[in-house]
């Protein structure tokens, strides 16, 4: 992967270069819990392989997720990043990486060339502020969305061992005028232990996206359950028709608690790809 040189984008000049205007009291309270999110990273699942990293999905149990309690009512719920976030909070930080700020995630970039093989997905967050009186939100404009998933094998880059020197299903981008950003990607795989996911954590500004610190809110997209037993049917998927059979969205220790405000509403087929959005509000 590639690093930095002398010369900083803008993505990487941070927080002192564009202090943040929209930092509120939801944006505080996120930033207050997100140090207790380190200590909960035993997250994102078990599928009993060799890893690179010493969590509970290398050692084939279910993880032990925990949910954040600074969330108000009516904003999406604050949840654990998992052990792979590759946010700079365990282990490796692809956010200061030049190339991340991107839409179409299904490459490597840099110094990496793996291309992630799967059903084709689009899904797009929009994000909007309900801090104020009006219950419908106002769209946060030039806010950025950091997103991440597993690849077909429910395998992550950057730890996984076999896919550890790629980082692909990782990327970032700016919310346009709506509060939406859009992401081109592959369906992923059910893991054991985990409902399908997708992570993404909410920053001020693309700007502020170099730092886990800066992050405003850490949630979880969830797939409904027709949509994952249809994809799964596909080649290459077997494996999370039988994951997916031995877990539920009650008993996932993320979506156990409730999950109306983080389940997509998806369309499309295995055969002509799939468009998943959710509403992100915060």
């Amino acid at each position: 992967m590639s690093h930095h040189d002398d010369a900083p984008e803008a993505h990487d000049l941070g927080l002192s270069h564009d202090l943040p205007t929209i930092l509120t009291r939801r944006r505080a309270l996120g930033m207050l819990s997100a140090a207790g999110l380190a200590a909960a990273l035993a997250a994102c699942g078990a599928d009993g392989t060799t890893q690179t990293s010493t969590d509970q999905k290398s050692q084939g149990t279910p993880p032990s997720d925990s949910t954040s309690t600074s969330t108000g009512e009516g904003e999406i719920p604050e949840e654990t990043g998992g052990p792979y976030p590759a946010d700079g909070t365990n282990g490796v930080n692809v956010l200061t990486e030049s190339g991340i700020v991107r839409s179409d995630i299904r490459s490597s970039f840099g110094e990496a060339s793996g291309v992630a093989e799967g059903i084709p997905l689009t899904f797009s967050l929009t994000v909007v502020d309900v801090s104020g009186s009006d219950d419908v939100g106002s769209a946060l404009a030039g806010a950025a969305v950091y997103a991440w998933h597993c690849n077909r094998d429910g395998h992550y880059s950057m730890y996984d061992d076999d896919i550890a020197e790629e980082n692909y299903l990782r990327g970032v981008q700016e919310c346009d005028e709506d509060g939406t950003v859009t992401f081109t990607s592959i369906f992923p795989a059910c893991y054991s232990g985990r409902w399908p996911h997708i992570h993404f954590e909410v920053y001020p500004s693309v700007d502020d996206a170099t730092s886990a610190s800066n992050r405003m809110r850490t949630s979880q997209l969830a797939f409904p359950e027709d949509v994952c037993a249809e994809a799964y049917e596909t080649e290459g998927y077997e494996q999370s028709v039988q994951n997916l059979s031995k877990v539920s969205l009650d008993s996932d220790n993320v979506f156990g608690d409730g999950y109306s405000l983080q389940m997509a509403t998806v369309s499309g087929s295995p055969s002509e790809g799939y468009t998943a959005t959710l509403r992100v509000p915060v």
